[in-house]
């Protein structure tokens, strides 16, 4: 008969046993860390995913984006819905109560006869937007930096959100200053140490419209390649939000120029619109990428800003504009011709292949039934106008442009709910 093992003996025994299903179970686990590691980073926010690798589906469970405090309502799109009238929260300031607001948008100071473009509320289908909080939105830019960049519909956009929180900073903590050139505008508030800022570059990229004084070009061209002439700006901003489409549309094709504006013999091409101005978001998501930090900053696309120049396109008369049109359109799913599709297309396929996490605000359609809304005839004309524009409104209306207090505030609210409640 044997003699009985020791327990130490049989520990060792045990262990023997064990040893193959150990080495089996480390081989798999550093297999699967080999494979997927770049995934796992990404999921614990400590690596921005290769561009252009597939990632496995629980990236989508990234940690929270920054500044969100909760998420939105399950399965609700609040770029769909509906106007409705408000007469009780409309509108959220008047235009005599902010002083920073253009004269190119002071509707009611340049003779507007009536104020029911004021009057209306965006309703998303199934559920509520979250109430804009000046308080919340100051506390949360303090010791922080916010920027505009884009064209005059962006800029409009800026002052709606100036607007919107002025009345919170007492008049000798807050001050505008325009610098380089009348390219940049900053608003201070300096009990927060905060700043609120737009930057004039219609295209992103460098182009022969980048005076933000004298910029009415027609004969456009952007440079290839040239995003770090303006982004050189940009750097160190917490919050951003993109705007560039209008200044685009110059028909069926872009000038886009190789090399320098300062070289004599210039070399520019013609690419159709939808090549030129993909070109141009995709050198934006790569400035992006190099320059922002996803766990601390954010970052916001606004989409293209509805025109309302052809009466016919609503079932108006033909030559009618957005000039005394006091009435939102009905149709649900009214486009306008002078709106791109093709634009919205090239958007989300580019969008679609960046790894970083850019927020679409997608004004269009909501904007598209707002032909009301235009500040059309009521606003400083820079130009004398002629006996023959003042005997035909219709002639220089701006069917561009927003009211303010109006549309734009809207915008606000939706980049509100995104930045907090994503």
């Amino acid at each position: 008969m044997k003699p009985p093992l020791s327990s130490a003996s049989s520990a060792v025994l045990r262990k023997a046993r064990l040893s193959p299903y150990l080495f089996t179970l480390l081989a798999f686990i550093v297999f699967v860390s080999i494979l997927y590691g770049e995934d796992f980073m990404c999921i614990l926010g400590q690596l921005e995913p290769i561009p252009g690798r597939a990632m496995s589906k629980p990236v989508k469970r990234r940690g929270k984006l920054a500044f969100a405090i909760g998420k939105g309502e399950e399965g609700c799109d609040i770029f769909s819905g509906r106007w409705v009238r408000d007469e009780l929260t409309r509108p959220l300031y008047e235009e005599s109560e902010c002083p920073y607001i253009q004269p190119q948008l002071t509707c009611q100071e340049h003779g507007r006869p009536d104020k029911d473009y004021q009057k209306w509320r965006w309703q998303p289908h199934g559920c509520d937007l979250p109430s804009f909080n000046a308080t919340l939105m100051l506390e949360t830019l303090r010791g922080k930096r916010m920027m505009f960049v884009g064209d005059s519909l962006n800029r409009g956009q800026y002052i709606s959100m100036i607007c919107l929180l002025h009345k919170l900073i007492p008049d000798d903590q807050k001050s505008m200053k325009t610098h380089k050139n009348g390219s940049l505008t900053v608003f201070k508030a300096r009990d927060y140490n905060t700043s609120i800022e737009f930057y004039w570059a219609p295209f992103l990229l460098e182009s022969n419209a980048d005076n933000a004084i004298v910029h009415r070009i027609s004969d456009r061209a952007v440079r290839k390649g040239s995003i770090n002439k303006h982004g050189k700006n940009w750097k160190g901003v917490d919050i951003l939000v993109f705007n560039t489409y209008l200044w685009w549309m110059t028909g069926l094709e872009m000038k886009v120029l190789k090399g320098s504006f300062e070289e004599e013999n210039k070399e520019i091409i013609k690419v159709s619109t939808e090549e030129a101005y993909g070109m141009g978001m995709r050198s934006m998501l790569r400035w992006v990428r190099k320059n922002m930090d996803r766990k601390k900053t954010r970052v916001f696309f606004t989409s293209m800003s509805p025109t309302h120049a052809k009466g016919i396109d609503w079932g108006g008369e033909p030559g009618e504009n957005c000039y005394n049109q006091t009435t939102m359109i009905e149709d649900p799913n009214y486009w306008g011709s002078d709106s791109r599709k093709s634009i919205m297309k090239v958007i989300g396929e580019v969008f679609s292949k960046s790894k970083y996490p850019i927020t679409f605000l997608n004004i269009t359609q909501l904007s598209n039934y707002r032909k009301d809304a235009h500040t059309s005839i009521y606003k400083k004309q820079w130009n004398p106008l002629t006996p023959e524009q003042l005997a035909n409104p219709i002639s220089y209306a701006d069917c561009t442009h927003w009211c303010l207090p109006g549309l734009q505030d809207t915008w606000n609210e939706l980049l509100f709910a995104k930045l907090f409640y994503p």
